[in-house]
């Protein structure tokens, strides 16, 4: 178990300044929806989730408002994707095609270019690969105006590429793609600060600890939990079967433990709400050697 300190209020952590986000159409996503407009994106849902700071208000007027969105359709559309193979190396011109330098590329497609070349440096090797970026093993052009500008796209285009000494052929391929209609939806939810405090500990908080009820040997559980990791083998001593009950996770205390807690085999960051300060906390089987 490892606990780590949040700086701050939850307000402060999951209010977004939405002239500040990217992409540039949740602005107007919440202009739009606020008065009474309805406002769709396809592929990509208005307000994305950005990872731990889910959910997402915005704060206008004194009032905060809780910004969602849901699938209303679909469209089926075609798109070009570039993947790239590679050929050979820079360092020996002999034995690679004419090709052109990513650097000599329009903006879009020297973008596409870095993305695809993570997929293809990845075929057969052991590493990462951002699938955030990556689909289909390459590059998805979807904006119209960035297929228009791009040389890769075109008839006559470039038929290899190098990027970062890496000679690769250009492969593209008109493919379809089955892409969900999403509807931005605006509601309030607060008008102070403290209001929407609460509805976020309501929310969002897993645990809350208060440090004058704790035992000696809880503290210590927490305190070391802490500082590094906190670790025991099952079965557990008194004082952290305790801390799990007042974190609610039951599962990990009796029963087949492994199996019935094995949901959080992901380590699903939980809150906790302990004194007056927040932690995110994280419990996992470590190996049993």
């Amino acid at each position: 178990m490892s606990l780590s300190s949040l700086e701050g209020s939850l307000r402060e952590r999951y209010v977004t300044d939405l002239s500040e986000t990217r992409p540039p159409w949740d602005e107007r996503a919440f202009d739009a929806t606020l008065n009474g407009s309805t406002f769709t994106t396809q592929h990509r849902s208005p307000f994305p989730a950005r990872g731990d700071d889910e959910p997402m208000y915005a704060r206008r007027n004194g009032t905060y408002y809780h910004l969602d969105s849901h699938v209303v359709g679909e469209e089926t559309v075609g798109h070009p994707v570039l993947r790239l193979y590679e050929v050979g190396d820079q360092d020996d011109p002999e034995s690679v095609p004419d090709h052109v330098a990513r650097s000599a590329l329009p903006d879009v497609d020297r973008r596409a270019i870095r993305i695809a070349h993570f997929a293809a440096r990845a075929r057969g090797n052991v590493g990462g690969v951002p699938w955030d970026l990556v689909e289909r093993d390459g590059y998805v052009y979807r904006d119209e105006e960035a297929i228009a500008a791009s040389d890769l796209l075109d008839e006559s285009g470039p038929s290899h590429v190098e990027h970062r000494g890496t000679i690769y052929e250009v492969e593209v391929t008109e493919e379809t793609f089955h892409e969900a209609i999403y509807r931005a939806d605006v509601d309030p939810v607060a008008e102070s600060e403290a209001e929407l405090e609460t509805i976020l500990r309501a929310s969002l908080l897993d645990a809350r600890i208060d440090r004058d009820d704790l035992s000696l040997g809880e503290r210590d559980v927490l305190r070391r939990a802490m500082n590094d990791s906190y670790r025991e083998s099952h079965p557990f001593s008194d004082a952290f079967r305790s801390v799990l009950k007042r974190l609610n996770r039951w599962p990990y205390l009796d029963g087949n433990v492994e199996k019935d807690a094995g949901v959080e085999s992901g380590r699903q960051r939980r809150f906790l709400l302990y004194g007056d300060r927040y932690f995110q906390f994280t419990l996992w089987f470590a190996s049993g050697e």
